[in-house]
């Protein structure tokens, strides 16, 4: 018989296994703090939503629709289903189903993954992992400065420097319109330059052409018209009003005519947070104020901002940056010298775990413990700062003999059994 081959993951769908998975949870966790901190709350979507969704709400003639989206026909119904490639659609779409604004505004976060088919590198999976804010109900600069702010605390949270803010403002629809015409006429008179994507794009979405990154487009891409030169009083005085709050929080930033964002449903502020330390994909953080959304999507006109960052892209600044990111390792280990003592052991493990400490029992195997030495090995190898050990004469003591596994100068210890909470605090790790 033919051996069979193992499977392996679908390539750009990665594995987070120990310890990598000890940095994920501890960016999650730094990631909590901050959201409790400025009021928001967690939101969890399905990964699965209606294609129209995505093709509604973020365009029709964008990337991630013509090109990079898991889609699918539902082989049961019919529907026309995919991966999530992004979370704020879906978020409005929740939102517009369960009338979440019914009573004010709203401020929610998500972590999860996305799906986008494109080549896989650095930064960029087919499967990545996003953290996003979603600030809904709220119109004025205020709210689009607090969300970069938020951004600006989780990098101070998690120790990372190297890290710069540029914005931009789209304006309204009507400003953007004779913009556009402006563009077009632009890029007309310049066609031998552009290539076939920008060409395609001239008469469906030119903004989009201002993103290209061909060097052969450079020139004409920074020679045209600057959406600045066309915004009206309203448009200006919001951009004027976050520049302001910005300014008053001590936050530089950079303004970037370039910078459009890939959606759609922007207008008003955009901004990106950006390394150079990660290459080309140096975009850790991107948002914007999207007031259209909801509209578009079917409910009744609300605005909104928000932002979206690529976990796995943080994570690898944390690691080029040197971040010390502490480890996940128990507080005790439990050395069991005999068989007879492994049900006690397990009974005084239950009772610290109760306490709040992190307990790891030594596993029996099949001829039993094994030696003291593999025993005290395996707990050294933990990390634990204790060994707790359950000698028979301990233990007929009715005692726990407590040793020090990182200070050879702490003496070991005798503790009693039955007042567990009188000195388990003593273990916990720092």
């Amino acid at each position: 018989m033919t051996a069979k081959q193992p499977l392996r993951a679908v390539k750009g769908m990665n594995d987070i296994l120990p310890p990598e998975s000890d940095r994920w949870v501890w960016f999650e966790q730094a990631v909590d703090r901050v959201m409790a901190r400025y009021g928001y709350r967690n939101v969890r979507t399905p990964i699965v939503e209606p294609t129209a969704l995505f093709v509604r709400g973020l365009g029709e003639v964008t990337d991630i629709v013509e090109k990079e989206m898991y889609s699918f026909v539902d082989s049961m119904n019919g529907d026309e289903l995919s991966l999530r490639p992004e979370n704020t659609a879906g978020v409005v779409r929740a939102v517009i189903e369960h009338n979440v604004l019914y009573d004010g505004g709203k401020r929610l976060f998500y972590v999860g993954p996305m799906f986008r088919h494109e080549r896989p590198q650095r930064g960029r999976y087919r499967q990545f992992h996003q953290v996003g804010v979603e600030a809904l109900g709220f119109p004025g600069p205020d709210i689009d400065a607090e969300v970069i702010l938020m951004a600006r605390a989780l990098w101070r949270e998690l120790g990372l420097t190297d890290v710069r803010l540029e914005i931009n403002t789209l304006g309204q629809l009507e400003e953007r319109k004779a913009h556009r015409a402006a563009l077009i006429a632009h890029f007309e008179a310049s066609m031998d330059v552009l290539d076939e994507d920008a060409k395609r794009r001239l008469y469906a979405n030119p903004l989009r052409i201002l993103d290209t990154k061909n060097p052969q487009m450079q020139e004409v891409v920074l020679s045209a018209p600057k959406l600045l030169d066309f915004l009206g009083e309203a448009s200006l005085a919001h951009f004027e009003g976050l520049r302001a709050a910005l300014d008053a929080a001590g936050q530089p930033y950079v303004i970037n005519p370039r910078l459009v964002r890939g959606m759609d449903y922007y207008n008003l502020t955009v901004f990106e947070w950006v390394t150079d330390r990660l290459g080309s994909q140096g975009t850790l953080c991107g948002g914007g104020r999207y007031d259209p959304l909801i509209g578009m999507l079917g409910g009744k006109a609300a605005p909104g901002i928000g932002w979206g960052l690529g976990i796995e892209r943080v994570l690898d600044l944390v690691q080029q940056l040197g971040v010390q990111v502490p480890a996940s390792v128990p507080d005790v280990y439990c050395v069991v010298p005999q068989t007879q003592a492994i049900a006690p052991a397990l009974a005084v493990a239950e009772e610290l775990r109760a306490l709040g400490l992190s307990v790891v029992t030594h596993p029996m195997g099949a001829e039993g413990p094994g030696s003291m030495k593999s025993q005290f090995k395996r707990a050294d190898a933990s990390g634990a700062r204790f060994a707790l050990i359950f000698g028979p004469d301990e233990l007929a003591a009715g005692q726990v003999a407590v040793k020090s596994l990182r200070d050879a100068d702490v003496p070991q210890q005798l503790k009693p059994i039955n007042d567990l909470s009188q000195w388990a605090g003593a273990l916990r790790s720092a």
